[in-house]
């Protein structure tokens, strides 16, 4: 791994207004090229706004739609990696909840959520890959919301290569505070045992169906310590630098990195 300035994104995003959340988008992500970022990331479905219900089949979008093509002018313009989320529909009509990496020169590729929640299971078809990406010296993986409860898929990324994780949310209820600790009673273990950074944001504000998201965001570094968090009802950037030492006294330390001596012989699961 190599250094790199990451940013996570605390935003509203109103469900079905892509035109108004577009708009939020390209401000912050000025924001961040301003403070040289290289990887911003944005909460689940901040294009679409986030909803399990109807709502979500008009709203999705094939990735060849106007979306991608936008993401992919402002990744180029601000020579920045954005990963974004939005209700995505294959050729098929299957609806994800996916989020899209788009590089500059126009790359696009994407991560569609594995773990759907009980509630989403109406709309929302699961991914079935963990796939990894690449840029500028990091290896990094995506996960979603529900993802992050289930540890089988954070250490799969990890012994892919993943030197982070970014896990955006969109968690409604309990105030920045109360998302925080819950939050860390699953996102420190992920980051410890693995030796991952993870990096976590959520929605903030109603989405004008019903929901209000408390805005945080949390890093954590690969010793399950907190590097930095953010706290607040009001939108907000993030800005976390990633330095390789940091990873490698981790995975250099015959006591701390964990992943070599794993036995999956005796824990194999079905």
């Amino acid at each position: 791994m190599k250094d790199i300035r990451a940013a996570a994104v605390i935003s509203s995003s109103p469900v079905g207004k892509i035109r108004n959340n577009l708009d939020n988008m390209a401000k912050w992500i000025e924001t961040a090229r301003k403070k040289e970022v290289s990887i911003i990331c944005f909460p689940e479905m901040n294009i679409t706004g986030y909803n399990s219900g109807k709502h979500m089949i008009n709203a999705a979008e094939t990735l060849s739609g106007p979306v991608t093509k936008e993401l992919c002018h402002m990744a180029d313009h601000m020579d920045m990696v954005i990963l974004a989320g939005m209700a995505e529909k294959d050729m098929k009509g299957n609806i994800f909840a996916s989020h899209l990496v788009v590089k500059p020169g126009n790359e696009v590729s994407v991560y569609r959520k594995v773990h759907i929640a009980p509630a989403e299971r109406d709309i929302f078809s699961p991914g079935d890959t963990a796939p990894l990406f690449n840029f500028r010296g990091v290896t990094f993986g995506i996960q979603l919301c529900y993802d992050a409860h289930f540890p089988e898929l954070t250490t799969r990324m990890a012994i892919d290569g993943a030197d982070i994780i970014f896990m955006p949310h969109a968690s409604p209820r309990k105030s920045p505070d109360e998302k925080l600790q819950s939050w860390l009673r699953h996102l420190t273990a992920r980051a410890y045992d693995n030796s991952v950074f993870i990096i976590a944001c959520n929605q903030t504000g109603h989405n004008e169906m019903g929901l209000h998201f408390p805005g945080i965001a949390v890093a954590i570094d690969p010793s399950g310590e907190i590097l930095n968090t953010y706290l607040s009802n009001d939108e907000g950037l993030l800005i976390i630098d990633l330095k390789a030492e940091t990873l490698k006294s981790v995975r250099e330390h015959r006591m701390k990195f964990f992943l070599p001596n794993r036995r999956p012989e005796i824990y194999k699961l079905d």
